[in-house]
């Protein structure tokens, strides 16, 4: 394929656990794409490689992210605040677990602040289409994710998703049910919309799908102005998703 038939695209939170797979899938797929990833630290950097293509900037701080953003196609955001457990917590004692989010990265500067400076970035850069990875659950204020560290984590991402499908940007917005660690490709993959399938028995997907659904949001046109949630089957039942242009044209609601 020809240079200039290749998509520039950025992934942020490239040291992430789902972030590192986007950031190999594009890196793997260097015919079609040149994969460029956002990273906070030197040492995320290495993690994932140290190459010349990942970006140290954070998001948190807009001006430091320009770099990354300047001559993209595309943006896949996978930035997200990390609730911590609390330290001192002993599993043997019973009782819950309390969490908490390190000073400064908590959803609001995170989730909200962090993904709206790369949404304006992007639309300063004349990025054609953004991806954004949020989480199922954003219907329901009293969410009990939202009570960790008290920091209200999907009503923060709901607000940023909301701030993208207001951008004017082509965007796909992908709430994904519980992340699991689990080879990718192997499921049939299920949209729905409005929290749905949190009613359902399929409420989780392995990280290697979100991923692969990123990627492939970039390649159709039913991809664009759409948010969905999306699960998996469990392994072994259904027909495993293939056809990605079918999946997209599951559903047409745009938040």
């Amino acid at each position: 394929m020809a240079e200039s038939n290749k998509s520039t695209v950025l992934v942020t939170g490239a040291g992430g656990r789902t972030g590192q797979i986007v950031y190999k899938k594009l890196k793997e797929r260097s015919d079609q794409y040149t994969a460029r990833g956002l990273v906070r630290t030197q040492e995320s950097k290495e993690k994932i490689g140290g190459a010349d293509d990942v970006c140290i900037g954070d998001i948190r701080d807009a001006e430091s992210i320009i770099p990354a953003i300047q001559g993209i196609d595309a943006l896949i955001i996978l930035t997200s605040a990390v609730p911590k457990m609390k330290p001192g917590f002993d599993i043997a004692k019973g009782g819950r677990p309390e969490f908490c989010f390190d000073d400064g990265a908590y959803p609001e500067q995170v989730d909200w602040i962090g993904q709206k400076n790369q949404i304006d970035a992007a639309k300063a850069a004349g990025v054609k289409h953004i991806v954004l990875v949020g989480s199922v659950g954003g219907t329901n204020e009293n969410h009990p994710i939202n009570s960790l560290g008290n920091g209200n984590i999907l009503i923060w991402k709901r607000k940023a998703e909301q701030y993208l499908a207001d951008s004017g940007i082509p965007y796909t917005i992908i709430r994904a049910g519980g992340l699991q660690d689990k080879e990718g490709g192997l499921r049939e993959l299920l949209v729905g919309k409005d929290d749905e399938l949190l009613q359902t028995e399929t409420r989780t997907i392995s990280r290697a799908d979100v991923a692969e659904v990123c990627i492939q949001a970039l390649n159709f046109d039913e991809a664009k102005f759409i948010a969905f949630d999306l699960a998996s089957k469990p392994e072994g039942t259904g027909t495993p998703t293939k056809d990605f242009k079918a999946l997209f044209a599951q559903t047409s609601t745009r938040f």
